[in-house]
């Protein structure tokens, strides 16, 4: 690289923002940070301003900006602080910025995503909502603007990796594309007892550290019905080609099966570093921090179909993926919207665990809405989406 590349983060405080500014702290002659940022913890965007020295700082709340202006003025930052979703888009944008790292969480993440795409910004999607909601609307801006799409999700930067170079040649070479999945803290538990399941439990997953969110997804394995939805996307397969399969130790991310029955997969410890780094300086490589895989101590790799009768159980929200797929344009939204109205609720203790699949199920099937054409439309289907599923919830709750 003959110069830094300029990054912004969006999501900074998070998971994903976090380990990607750990990378980044290992190569700071390679990189330099544009924007930071988060929607509402002042305290450690605080703190990754003192350290990182961003130009800007983006709080999505407009409280939780002033805070932050105050704070950053008293301790003589640098850093310019802003304020909403238009300073979101605005950072993302900038015409400064070479990559953009697009880590927050829900449908927030939507129109700040697409404004980078149409930026023709590399693109680094740890947002899977931007797919799962945009789907051919932020496919149709990545296009337009020339953008470079890399997926940062463990399992889609897995099969990016496992796919050739050549991205003409995928639905040609390629039979099906297999994403694994942990099987999250509930893997063995009895479906029966699912209805007693507390948010800290749920929250307790076995291999990766996540935020509360997104461990409450892989425990109802509905993490891995918006993956399946984002692989339809990202790699243009059609749903009959994409399949699930648990995998608990997590050590093959993801697997592509060609037409001659060979199968590639990318392997390694469950740590997001690993396809941070790869993201940020594709198609190098970089060091990520994250843990070399030892096959010496390797425990034996074993898997499980997800059609056994006990998953089906445990996970009904996995099929629900490949319903919307071949449902009405749109419907991916529906559910998306409607899962995030579930999580909170369950989260707040306003509904059981096994009920998020029963509010997501009659969410679907009480709203019909017109194919969405361009963000406005995206955003207006995620509203309604919302209120039909609070209202569903005061039914349940």
């Amino acid at each position: 690289m003959n110069k830094p590349q300029c990054i912004t983060i969006l999501g900074s405080t998070g998971s994903i923002g976090t380990s990607t500014l750990d990378v980044l702290s290992r190569h700071p002659d390679q990189y330099r940070i544009h924007a930071l940022t988060a929607s509402s913890q002042v305290d450690l965007i605080l703190a990754q301003c003192a350290r990182f020295k961003p130009e800007v700082a983006v709080m999505v709340q407009e409280s939780a900006g002033r805070q932050l202006a105050e704070r950053v003025l008293a301790e003589g930052l640098p850093v310019q602080v802003r304020w909403g979703a238009a300073a979101l888009d605005e950072v993302a944008a900038a015409s400064q910025v070479d990559a953009v790292m697009a880590a927050i969480v829900g449908a927030a993440g939507l129109s700040p995503c697409i404004a980078a795409a149409r930026a023709g910004k590399r693109l680094m999607l740890a947002n899977k909502e931007a797919l799962v909601v945009g789907g051919d609307v932020f496919l149709r801006a990545v296009r337009e603007g020339g953008a470079l799409l890399l997926p940062i999700d463990s399992e889609h930067s897995a099969i990016f990796q496992s796919l050739p170079e050549d991205a003409s040649s995928w639905q040609r070479r390629v039979q099906k594309i297999i994403l694994t999945a942990s099987g999250g803290p509930f893997r063995t538990r009895d479906p029966r007892t699912l209805r007693d399941v507390t948010p800290e439990q749920a929250c307790a997953h076995p291999n990766w550290v996540m935020g509360r969110k997104i461990s409450v997804d892989s425990a109802t394995m509905m993490n891995k019905a918006l993956e399946v939805i984002e692989a339809r996307y990202l790699f243009g397969l059609s749903p009959d080609q994409l399949e699930v399969v648990i995998h608990p130790q997590s050590v093959i991310h993801s697997m592509v099966q060609y037409r001659d029955h060979s199968v590639v997969a990318q392997l390694g410890t469950p740590d997001m570093r690993v396809p941070i780094a790869y993201g940020l300086s594709w198609p190098e490589r970089i060091e990520s921090g994250a843990a070399a895989l030892d096959f010496h101590a390797l425990a034996a790799m074993t898997f499980e179909a997800m059609d056994e009768p006990e998953h089906v159980q445990r996970f009904p929200g996995l099929r629900l993926a490949w319903e919307t797929l071949r449902g009405a344009p749109g419907s991916c939204a529906i559910l998306n919207a409607a899962n995030e109205v579930a999580v909170e609720a369950f989260l707040n203790k306003r509904i059981r665990f096994d009920q998020i699949h029963e509010l997501n199920r009659a969410t679907l099937d009480s709203l019909v809405c017109k194919p969405p054409e361009c963000l406005e439309d995206l955003i207006t289907l995620d509203a309604r989406s919302r209120q039909e599923a609070e209202s569903n919830l005061s039914r349940l709750s």
